[in-house]
């Protein structure tokens, strides 16, 4: 019996071609069904491939009896009820490569459109005014283009900006010297690339770490006269304080594809004669609708002949009697790899991880998978999950080691996980504790016993008397409540740590004061 595939929105033939022309498929296309006709039509079907119109609901999966996969043509899954459906073992795929070249020349073109006032005076011959003197660009020969962001789409707009003799320079917390060196690019800190560019582009997700990365205190390290562009996520740059640099002359000029609510109408910056603007087009060509109907195609065809697939955006098929066995250390291991994402300086290079004690007897790659998504996640944001987290660490040559060590070092169970990059190395060690739930117990050198989860600063000091009270002091004077403290130290009156568990989150400024006390080498803030 062929595969039944049901493609209940919108795709074009050729999008859909493999699976047309697949001799084990038969095809099903009907758009526009109400929730209660899919639910009495989805029994049916081995497959379901959407885009954003089809609500997969939870009603509707418990109807599907024959599903082993939903395909959605995009990088979204908002519309699928994704819990429901791993409960049920079904996978979920999305196509997050097929907008990349769209979205790489919707950039090239606000960029040129913003250089030389293109919208601005087409608007004005429109309203039958031949005026020349007001529209004098600047060109992009020999001036220095900054990418914050250098993932797939940042790469790209980095490959066609050299071919204007633009100097490229980037920020990325992947990013090492000697991959901008192949790249032809120069490697610089964050605040150097706004110091230096003539031209800003922004291409990273938007996470809480990134959610007005560029605002107030970053617009004015930059030149005056900068031109900036988003066509990546709205929110990364703080558009109030966009509009002051706008109003301020620091910023010439700004191309946005994206904003912070969308639809964006009546807002204050289309006011402005320096702002270009189009309504999140970044992905919206023929080729790059076709490419996510494509890659989405080939994916589920892999799915349904048990065939080697890579973007999924649920938990990989676990067999249910190892899930039950490893399943209780999944929030233990993730929130490891956060841990270390926020604590490490540098550009990820190795991720060694050690399971000791009860875990050497059981399948621990769903835990490593867990391990390298925590890790990756604080970077790269919803594109990470659990099955695709091997594929994007070893596509930015993080190398992954897994060991097993029969010696229990202490616990009836532990998970110590090292990360080296191109700066430092740094490990922590977590357990399970039968009724107590997750630890962390060591953090390098020092020992510790920390629940990891919720709002954690971990500060560096030296080992003296009053530097505990001084920072319980600080932290008392701004309202900040410390739930839980741990200190660890190596030798008396050496290098220590402290671990503390706050309720809320701490103010910016809260941290910088943390800081400048005596005897605190570094203040870090972690979340879990």
């Amino acid at each position: 019996m062929p595969f039944k595939v049901l493609i209940s929105d919108p795709l074009s033939d050729d999008g859909i071609q493999v699976l047309l022309q697949a001799e084990d498929v038969e095809v099903h296309r009907q758009s526009g069904l109400s929730e209660a006709e899919l639910c009495s039509i989805i029994a049916d079907f081995d497959a379901l491939i959407v885009r954003s119109q089809t609500q997969v609901t939870k009603d509707l999966l418990s109807h599907a009896t024959k599903l082993k996969v939903i395909g959605r043509a995009g990088v979204g899954v908002d519309n699928i009820a994704l819990q429901a459906a791993t409960e049920l073992g079904i996978v979920v795929i999305n196509a997050p490569d097929g907008n990349t070249i769209s979205t790489a020349e919707h950039t090239m073109s606000m960029l040129m459109s913003l250089s030389r006032r293109i919208p601005q005076a087409y608007l004005k011959l429109k309203q039958n005014e031949w005026d020349r003197k007001s529209f004098v660009g600047v060109e992009l020969n020999g001036k220095t283009l900054g990418i914050v962001g250098l993932g797939r789409i940042g790469a790209e707009v980095a490959k066609r900006a050299k071919g204007f003799n633009m100097q490229i320079v980037a920020f990325d917390p992947f990013l090492t010297q000697e991959k901008a060196e192949k790249l032809g690019i120069r490697y610089a800190g964050l605040e150097t690339v706004l110091a230096e560019a003539d031209f800003i582009t922004v291409h990273t997700p938007l996470l809480k770490e990134t959610k007005h990365l560029i605002s107030h205190k970053q617009f004015e390290l930059m030149k005056q006269g900068v031109h900036i562009l988003n066509c990546a996520r709205g929110g990364i740059i703080d558009e109030d304080a966009l509009y002051h640099a706008i109003m301020n002359k620091k910023v010439a000029g700004a191309a946005l594809d994206v904003f912070e609510i969308e639809p964006a109408v009546n807002h204050p910056l289309l006011e402005l004669p320096e702002v270009i603007a189009t309504p999140h087009l970044g992905a919206s060509t023929v080729e790059a609708q076709e490419n996510v109907a494509i890659d989405v195609s080939h994916e589920v065809l892999h799915i349904l002949r048990d065939l080697p697939f890579k973007n999924a955006v649920n938990l990989p098929s676990v067999p249910s009697h190892i899930m039950k066995k490893v399943q209780p250390f999944f929030v233990l291991s993730e929130n490891l790899g956060s841990f270390l994402a926020q604590l490490t300086i540098g550009a990820p290079q190795e991720i060694d991880i050690q399971y000791s004690g009860d875990l050497t007897e059981l399948d621990v790659a769903p835990l490593t998978r867990n391990v390298i998504k925590g890790l990756l996640a604080y970077h790269l944001g919803y594109q990470v999950n659990y099955v695709n987290a091997p594929h994007l660490a070893k596509l930015r040559d993080i190398t992954i080691s897994e060991k097993k060590n029969t010696l229990n070092k202490g616990f009836t169970n532990l998970i110590t996980v090292e990360l080296k990059t191109n700066q430092e190395t740094r490990t922590v060690s977590g357990t399970l504790l039968n009724g107590l739930g997750s630890r962390i117990v060591k953090v390098d050198e020092f020992s510790v016993d920390v629940v990891p989860k919720g709002h954690l600063i971990y500060i560096c000091h030296q080992d003296k008397p009053g530097v505990i009270g001084r920072v319980g002091t600080l932290l008392g004077t701004h309202d900040v409540n410390i739930a839980t403290m741990q200190v660890g130290r190596a030798d008396v009156g050496g290098a220590a740590i402290m671990m503390l568990t706050i309720d809320k989150q701490a103010r910016k400024e809260v941290l910088d004061h943390l800081g400048e006390l005596e005897e605190i080498v570094n203040v870090t803030e972690i979340d879990l």
